[in-house]
Protein backbone atom coordinates (compact mmCIF):
# COMPACT_ATOMS: atom_id res chain seq x y z
CA UNK A 1 0.00 0.00 0.00
CA UNK A 2 1.33 3.41 -0.96
CA UNK A 3 1.19 6.36 1.43
CA UNK A 4 0.24 9.85 0.34
CA UNK A 5 0.54 13.17 2.15
CA UNK A 6 -2.28 15.44 0.99
CA UNK A 7 -1.82 19.19 1.61
CA UNK A 8 -4.60 21.73 1.03
CA UNK A 9 -6.03 24.63 3.03
CA UNK A 10 -9.62 23.83 1.97
CA UNK A 11 -11.09 21.21 4.35
CA UNK A 12 -13.71 20.08 1.79
CA UNK A 13 -11.02 19.31 -0.80
CA UNK A 14 -8.91 17.45 1.76
CA UNK A 15 -11.90 15.39 2.89
CA UNK A 16 -13.07 14.58 -0.64
CA UNK A 17 -9.67 13.53 -2.04
CA UNK A 18 -8.82 11.63 1.15
CA UNK A 19 -12.02 9.59 0.79
CA UNK A 20 -11.40 8.94 -2.92
CA UNK A 21 -7.77 7.96 -2.36
CA UNK A 22 -8.54 5.73 0.65
CA UNK A 23 -11.21 3.92 -1.39
CA UNK A 24 -8.47 3.15 -3.91
CA UNK A 25 -6.38 1.60 -1.13
CA UNK A 26 -3.95 4.42 -0.39
CA UNK A 27 -2.89 5.36 3.13
CA UNK A 28 -3.55 9.11 3.36
CA UNK A 29 -2.22 11.70 5.77
CA UNK A 30 -3.50 15.29 5.62
CA UNK A 31 -2.12 18.74 6.35
CA UNK A 32 -3.73 22.16 5.89
CA UNK A 33 -0.56 24.09 4.93
CA UNK A 34 3.11 23.59 4.16
CA UNK A 35 4.32 24.03 7.74
CA UNK A 36 1.89 21.36 8.95
CA UNK A 37 3.00 19.10 6.08
CA UNK A 38 6.68 19.41 7.09
CA UNK A 39 5.74 18.57 10.70
CA UNK A 40 3.67 15.53 9.61
CA UNK A 41 6.37 14.32 7.24
CA UNK A 42 8.92 14.38 10.07
CA UNK A 43 7.42 11.14 11.39
CA UNK A 44 7.23 9.29 8.05
CA UNK A 45 8.28 9.66 4.44
CA UNK A 46 5.26 9.25 2.13
CA UNK A 47 5.45 7.68 -1.34
CA UNK A 48 3.82 10.78 -2.86
CA UNK A 49 3.06 14.34 -1.76
CA UNK A 50 0.06 16.12 -3.29
CA UNK A 51 -0.05 19.81 -2.48
CA UNK A 52 -2.03 22.92 -3.24
CA UNK A 53 0.01 25.93 -4.40
CA UNK A 54 -1.73 28.85 -2.69
CA UNK A 55 -2.05 28.32 1.09
CA UNK A 56 -1.61 30.45 4.22
CA UNK A 57 1.36 30.10 6.61
CA UNK A 58 3.54 28.19 4.09
CA UNK A 59 2.54 27.94 0.43
CA UNK A 60 3.22 25.14 -2.03
CA UNK A 61 6.29 26.83 -3.52
CA UNK A 62 8.01 27.06 -0.13
CA UNK A 63 6.90 23.54 0.84
CA UNK A 64 8.37 22.08 -2.37
CA UNK A 65 11.59 24.08 -1.93
CA UNK A 66 12.03 22.88 1.66
CA UNK A 67 11.22 19.26 0.86
CA UNK A 68 13.75 19.17 -1.99
CA UNK A 69 16.40 20.59 0.35
CA UNK A 70 15.95 17.61 2.74
CA UNK A 71 17.81 14.48 1.60
CA UNK A 72 15.13 12.11 2.92
CA UNK A 73 12.50 13.76 0.67
CA UNK A 74 14.64 14.35 -2.42
CA UNK A 75 13.24 11.19 -4.11
CA UNK A 76 9.57 11.71 -3.14
CA UNK A 77 7.46 12.76 -6.14
CA UNK A 78 5.37 15.92 -5.70
CA UNK A 79 2.07 16.55 -7.49
CA UNK A 80 0.92 20.18 -7.37
CA UNK A 81 -2.90 20.34 -7.48
CA UNK A 82 -3.94 23.98 -7.82
CA UNK A 83 -6.48 26.42 -9.24
CA UNK A 84 -3.68 28.87 -10.06
CA UNK A 85 -0.70 27.09 -11.60
CA UNK A 86 2.79 28.41 -10.89
CA UNK A 87 3.86 30.84 -13.60
CA UNK A 88 7.57 30.30 -13.30
CA UNK A 89 8.81 26.75 -13.86
CA UNK A 90 12.46 27.78 -13.50
CA UNK A 91 14.00 25.80 -10.68
CA UNK A 92 10.76 23.89 -10.24
CA UNK A 93 10.78 21.59 -7.25
CA UNK A 94 7.77 19.46 -8.17
CA UNK A 95 7.16 16.66 -10.66
CA UNK A 96 3.67 17.30 -12.07
CA UNK A 97 1.24 20.21 -11.88
CA UNK A 98 -2.48 19.74 -12.53
CA UNK A 99 -5.10 22.45 -12.54
CA UNK A 100 -8.19 22.26 -10.32
CA UNK A 101 -10.79 21.03 -10.93
CA UNK A 102 -9.57 17.70 -12.27
CA UNK A 103 -11.71 14.61 -12.72
CA UNK A 104 -11.21 11.74 -10.28
CA UNK A 105 -10.28 9.25 -13.03
CA UNK A 106 -7.51 11.44 -14.42
CA UNK A 107 -6.30 12.35 -10.92
CA UNK A 108 -6.19 8.71 -9.79
CA UNK A 109 -4.35 7.68 -12.96
CA UNK A 110 -1.67 10.34 -12.26
CA UNK A 111 -1.40 9.27 -8.61
CA UNK A 112 -1.03 5.59 -9.58
CA UNK A 113 1.64 6.44 -12.16
CA UNK A 114 3.60 8.59 -9.69
CA UNK A 115 3.38 5.99 -6.90
CA UNK A 116 4.61 3.30 -9.30
CA UNK A 117 7.81 5.29 -9.82
CA UNK A 118 8.28 6.23 -6.14
CA UNK A 119 11.52 5.05 -4.48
Amino acid sequence: MHSILLVDDEPEILAAWRLILEREGYEVGCASNGAEAIARAASYVPDLIITDWMMPIMDGAELCRRLRAMPRFAHVPILVHTAVPPLDAVGKNWNVCVRKPVGADKFLAMVAQMCKHAH
